[in-house]
């Protein structure tokens, strides 16, 4: 029993990464406490002390004679390495420690140093929820200066990447790096969108300490989950106005960032560090004709449902629907049906000519029209000389109008679904709904693009629905959230 406790004590694991992983294997001590370069599998009697410290994200993999877990495991398994003062040789990591100093030198505000002292509270890793304007990125600024490691930031868009390298160019006298949008050069500061980090992670994954996840509720889906499983950076920050996701699948956060650890409302900062801001619902009724073909094609489409047994209420209500309107004649006719009142209510002609009002009215402001769809999107852009932005514009055509939209030169700007998220637009103050889906998020983050803090700003909201059609549902659905409390 000695001589097997004492075979323990001396052997160390020593750990690897291998594309996105972890490789763990016992390397024994010589006599002068150094490290021997032979290394075995840790099955044996005498590794049975190394093996209590991998833990269950662990499993012996015989192709590399090694125990193999996710990068994510580097963290957790450190930490019991160090509370159990075991030895161990740290080949996996390959993030450098900088030497950062942030340019500005600006004083955080208080909701800025609350979030950093309970993100740091956790041990640097936890998600941070703050309204669209409030500062997130010089909150995620201090936090890189303050871990001062190798850092990779996350974004949804290539437009989000542009502004996190415009920001942090000019935050920090460090190269920034790119991958996205035809870059690919990583280094100690790098953006990248999450289609390229999750691509590249598996190379990638050992060369930053923290990462940073925008708008990180785009990251539990099961492809961009892999950007932070597959890395070992032992701190993990994310940012979002709106964390929870319709598949639950936000509560995956604690094991892939950690948990939300400071939340601030909207109405908390409303006035102070956001801009004051009303929002007005505002129904209008269909034309007679678009009534008439309202309630004909919503007819069709409602007996559909009852004939065949689909409850669109229920969670796969939408699947039996597309599933069973695919077999028949009816069925493929219910669809149209569908789509055809749905269409009436969000473009109905009432809406466009309340439009031609609230542009007339608000022709001093800046004001952006959201819409569901690019087809509505261009009919209003063509009937009343807006541009338009949607994912169709190209990178530099959409960088071209938003810069005139700030500076003044165009005083409106119509979009679909591509303003939703992430671009900065200070100098917006009226938004107008004409249409969207029931999606809280996409309702909130609409709200979010005119709350950016001016001096004497006071923002407006509309929200335009069609009176007694399936709208109404869903303009109740997607109000469900404090900011449109009374």
């Amino acid at each position: 029993m000695e001589k097997q406790e004492s075979t323990a004590s001396a052997c160390a694991l020593r750990i690897r990464f291998d594309r996105g992983t972890l490789l763990v294997d016992g390397c024994p001590l010589k006599a002068d406490g150094s490290f021997s370069d032979r290394c075995h599998a840790l099955e044996d009697d005498t590794a049975q002390a190394a093996l209590a410290m991998l833990g269950e994200g662990f499993s012996f993999d015989r192709r590399v004679n090694a125990h193999r877990s996710l990068a994510l495991e580097y963290r957790p398994l450190l930490m019991r390495l160090h509370r159990a003062s075991h030895p161990y040789l740290d080949q996996a990591r390959a993030y450098q420690t900088l030497s950062l100093q942030h340019r500005a030198r600006l004083e955080p505000f208080e909701h800025q140093r609350e979030a950093l002292d309970a993100w740091n509270a956790t041990g640097g890793q936890g998600v941070v929820v703050l309204p669209t304007g409030s500062g997130k990125t010089f909150l995620a600024e201090l936090a890189i200066a303050k871990i001062a490691r190798s850092t990779l930031v996350l974004t949804p868009t290539i437009d989000l990447m542009s502004q996190w390298y415009d920001t942090l160019c000019a935050a920090f006298d460090q190269p920034i790096g790119l991958l996205g949008g035809g870059s690919h050069d990583p280094q100690a500061l790098t953006i990248s969108t999450y289609d390229s980090a999750y691509i590249h992670i598996e190379n990638l994954g050992n060369r930053f300490g923290l990462l940073i996840f925008d708008e990180v509720h785009h990251l539990p889906s099961s492809s961009y989950a892999l950007a932070a499983e597959c890395a070992i950076a032992p701190y993990r920050l994310g940012l979002t106005a709106t964390p929870e996701r319709s598949d639950d699948a936000h509560q995956r956060y604690p094991k892939l960032v950690g948990p939300i650890v400071y939340q601030k409302a909207i109405k908390a900062l409303a006035g102070t560090h956001l801009s004051d801001y009303d929002v007005l619902h505002v129904e209008v009724e269909l034309s007679p004709e678009e009534r008439r073909l309202y309630d004909e094609e919503r007819a069709l489409y409602l007996d559909f449902l009852r004939k065949n047994g689909i409850r669109m209420s229920s969670g796969g209500g939408w699947q039996d629907f597309v599933r069973s309107s695919s077999r028949s004649t009816q069925g493929r006719r219910a669809l149209r049906a569908y789509q055809q009142q749905r269409r009436i209510a969000l473009g109905c002609v009432n809406k466009l000519d309340y439009l031609a009002m609230l542009l007339r009215r608000h022709r001093q402001d800046r004001v952006i029209v959201f819409t569901n769809d690019n087809a509505t999107a261009y009919a209003i852009s063509r009937r009343f000389l807006i541009p338009t932005i949607t994912h169709q514009t190209p990178v530099r055509e959409r960088k071209t109008l938003l810069e005139r939209f700030n500076d003044g030169s165009y005083p409106c700007l119509v979009t679909s679904k591509v303003l939703n998220e992430g671009v900065n637009v200070p100098a917006a103050n009226v938004g107008i709904v004409l249409s969207g889906s029931g999606s809280v998020r996409e309702h909130v983050q609409r709200l979010g693009r005119i709350l950016r803090r001016v001096e004497n700003k006071h923002a407006l909201l509309y929200e335009i629905v069609a009176r007694a059609t399936h709208e109404e549902f869903v303009s109740e659905r997607r109000r469900e959230h404090e900011a449109y409390r009374p």
